[in-house]
Parts: structure tokens; sequence; C-alpha cells
């Protein structure tokens, strides 16, 4: 399994548009893959409503995205007209129509939205495209210290993946949920370079725990 269409129609009602760059992507890019090189080319996997696009934008960089939601990539076709051309929508699981080679591949929270196979078919393509030395930057890939993961109604895709019947991941597809060791294995064929574990537990009000994984991993 792979693509949601369900996140087309999650897009199509205007819902999950989040337009804002997220930090912890804008701290770790500029932390870590240091973008300041001639010609630096960025893919980013699962653009959703563009909320990384002007960010990128912004450094001169040569951006470049895939996205599974046909219609928000109509959408922003017309929004960033200037780079039309390289913002496609696909399945990034299985394809990813680009002949570059990129020295930054990044994903904020998308593809740890499909099964365990999907994600390793992904990270096999993506090896293939990037530089020697080349990154690729994950951001919030759910762990299974979430307490989301804790809803009753869920259905086991696989050891760590699950549909969600209720609750924030509703109609939204598989949700795969990590630990260490996991996402060590996922990345075998990479260099990770860091791995950061956010917990963040509401006090008021008193319920949810909101457990996340950020990392950097190089090729080698």
């Amino acid at each position: 399994m792979s693509f949601s269409h369900q996140w087309d129609k999650a897009y199509q009602n205007n819902t999950h548009m989040s337009v804002w760059p997220w930090s912890d992507l804008v701290s770790y890019t500029m932390r870590y893959a240091k973008p300041d090189k001639k010609d630096f080319k960025v893919l980013e996997l699962g653009c959703g409503a563009g909320a990384n696009i002007p960010f990128f934008l912004s450094l001169g960089v040569d951006y470049y995205a895939i996205e599974g939601s046909k219609s928000v990539i109509d959408m922003l076709k017309k929004k960033f007209s200037s780079i039309a051309d390289k913002i496609v929508a696909g399945d990034f699981t299985k394809d990813i129509p680009f002949m570059e080679q990129f020295d930054l591949i990044v994903d904020r929270s998308s593809l740890t939205n499909n099964s365990t196979n999907s994600i390793k078919q992904c990270l096999t393509i993506v090896n293939g495209l990037l530089n020697k030395d080349g990154k690729f930057i994950g951001i919030d890939w759910f762990s299974i210290l979430d307490s989301r993961l804790l809803d009753e109604k869920l259905e086991k895709i696989d050891s760590n993946s699950y549909k969600f019947a209720k609750g924030y991941f509703s109609n939204l597809g598989i949700v795969h949920f990590s630990d260490k060791e996991h996402l060590l294995d996922l990345f075998s064929k990479f260099k990770v370079e860091v791995m950061e574990h956010k917990v963040i537990k509401s006090e008021i009000p008193v319920g949810k725990t909101f457990a996340l994984w950020n990392f950097v991993a190089k090729k080698i």
C-alpha cells in the first residue's frame, strides 16, 4: 500500500492545509544540510499544500517536489508558476520521475504515512537519487510512544503500521510508528548522523502525549 487517496479528499475539503514552513524542518535544513553552494538541489517528498516551498525558494536552491494529491499539485502549480514543471503529482513510494541528483531530500511527516514495505521501497529510490554524501532529513515521524497509538479502534497493517477508525488520524489511510531500532533498520543503507525524540505531554487539559522523531541520514 502507498499513497492514500483519502489525503486528496482532505485537501479538497480544505483540511490539513498547512501554509507556514515547519520550524523543525527550517532549523534542521540550515543546521545540517547547509544549502549554500551553487545549484544546491532539494527534493521534498509530500509537499502537501506547499508550506515549505517559500522557505526553500528564499534560499535560492533548485527546488523539486512530489506529492500524492493531484488536486493540491494543480493548486501549487498556479501559485508557484516559476517552478510548475518541478512539482509533480505521483506516488513517491513507487517512482520519483526526476532525472536529477539531489543534495538534500526532505520529508515532513509524509513518508511516515505508509506501510513498512512502502517506506522501504521509497528509501531505496531516495538512496539512488542522492548525490554522494547527500542527506535525507525526516521531520515528525510518529513514535510508538505517541498516545494516539493507544486508540482502541485500530486496524493493524503490519508490525508498525495502522489504520485509524477515529480521532486525528481517521480517514487518512495508513499511519506508521517507529522506535529507535526500527528507524535504524529502515535507514540501514544510510549513516544516521542525528536523531532526536520529541515527547510532548499535555498537562492542561490532561491527556495526550505527542511523540515524534526528527533525524538526518547521509548517503554512504
